[in-house]
């Protein structure tokens, strides 16, 4: 089956196919398919994979006639599999994955290649077929200089264009990954903020009947991520057995021009899923919860937001609170109160570092709090890990015997002795 793919010219749908020819030559025939581009992108699709099976390779005699663009169509290097931009690649991958991925990874993929990636080749006009590591190599170059962004984002930028160029690479559009050729930059360490147990107390103390009391108090204390909070249902709740399970998560993602919220009836990743012990103070928490949302529900009757009745984060009329009004609100917490201003993902560093801080072993709280990884874990946290130095500091001490200066000499008063240059 030969390789190809649909182009857009005036509104309409094209099938673009590339073959070799009996000398082993490149080669690209257009057919237009009479279709318009709007509401037709299946059908049109349907015709391409069609017209890819079907396709025989013209004999030499026609292919001459068979390659020539269709009038008024953009004319094709015929040494390119298919004479297409680049930046009109990847806006077609981005278009062909959608359906394959989780709608927030599209959400992900769509900034990064409509907002960098496609304007910034757009402007450069390179083919597909003509795309080179130093291509490469110079775009994140420049997104680090003019957009002033960390070297993560950029190593983001990469997979996604390579992604996509391996996608190329096995339709035969294109004869090798220029990206496999590119050094990434060097991914930058985090090193996130966190509270002491001291501040954290009187977090605690301010919160107190503040909106953002619950989620302060499982983000400190369990390291729960703003999507499990927000995602918390009652049925997560083992009041019998006393035990907390993490296996919902509320996401905001801003897609194709509108914010929505993805509801997930599962966690983060598989180590994300999770079961804690429900302690003293939080089952006492739930349950006064529990109470005040039956007495709502009482109060407030047909004005009540059933909609959400299954999970924990609701307001006084049963609204689910919104992910972004806990980032947004807790910074205002803390300025109200003269606190450290730290963000609300750094709280969950504040569980972690005070686990550390206690003799909590990295494997434990890799498990506490749901990285995928060890390595995850390792990264972030290790730095912060003093207990473990200074076990390494007694034993390295108890091994080697390294003498003791002895007292220097006094001088004589009045006098500087200076020292002796072999």
């Amino acid at each position: 089956m030969v390789a190809g793919h649909l182009q857009e010219k005036k509104g309409n749908f094209y099938i673009v196919l590339s073959y070799k020819d009996e000398n082993g030559k490149r080669k690209s025939t257009w057919i237009a398919t009479g279709l318009p581009t709007k509401g037709n992108k299946k059908k049109a699709e349907s015709m391409l994979q069609d017209a890819r099976k079907n396709f025989e390779i013209p004999s030499e005699s026609i292919v001459e006639q068979a390659t020539q663009p269709v009038e008024n169509e953009p004319t094709q290097d015929e040494d390119s599999p298919t004479g297409i931009l680049f930046a009109d690649f990847m806006l077609e991958w981005l278009e062909m994955i959608k359906y394959q991925v989780e709608i927030t990874t599209h959400a992900a993929y769509s900034f990064a290649v409509k907002t960098r990636v496609a304007p910034y080749f757009q402007e450069k006009k390179i083919l597909l077929a003509d795309l080179t590591p130093k291509h490469l190599h110079d775009f994140y170059q420049y997104c680090l200089k003019e957009y002033k962004i960390t070297t993560n984002t950029v190593q983001h930028y990469h997979a996604n264009i390579r992604q996509a160029l391996q996608h190329a690479f096995k339709m035969d559009m294109i004869r090798s990954n220029p990206a496999d050729k590119v050094d990434r930059p060097k991914k930058n360490r985090f090193v996130g903020s966190f509270y002491t147990n001291e501040e954290l107390n009187q977090l605690f103390e301010v919160v107190k009947g503040d909106p953002v009391e619950l989620a302060v108090y499982l983000a400190a204390f369990y390291g729960l991520r703003r999507s499990e909070i927000v995602g918390l249902k009652w049925s997560a709740i083992n009041f019998q057995l006393q035990t907390i399970s993490i296996r919902h998560t509320v996401i905001p993602v801003s897609y194709e021009g509108k914010q929505i919220i993805v509801e997930k009836d599962r966690a983060k990743n598989k180590a994300s899923y999770r079961t804690l012990p429900l302690v003293p103070a939080f089952f006492e928490l739930l349950l006064r919860l529990w109470e005040e949302q039956q007495k709502n529900r009482a109060l407030f009757k047909d004005s009540y937001q059933y909609k959400y009745e299954d999970y924990i984060y609701v307001n006084k009329l049963g609204d689910r609170i919104k992910p972004g009004y806990i980032t947004q609100h807790f910074p205002l917490v803390l300025k109200k109160h003269g606190l450290r201003r730290i963000r609300f993902h750094d709280l969950r560093h504040s569980c972690a570092s005070l686990l550390l801080a206690n003799g909590v072993n990295l494997k434990d709280i890799q498990e506490w709090l749901g990285h995928s990884h060890y390595s995850t874990t390792a990264n972030i946290y290790a730095h912060l890990d003093y207990s473990s130095k200074i076990s390494s500091a007694q034993v390295m001490n108890n091994t080697l015997q390294i003498p003791t200066m002895q007292k220097a000499p006094e001088a004589s008063q009045g006098q500087i002795q200076e020292p002796v240059l072999c």
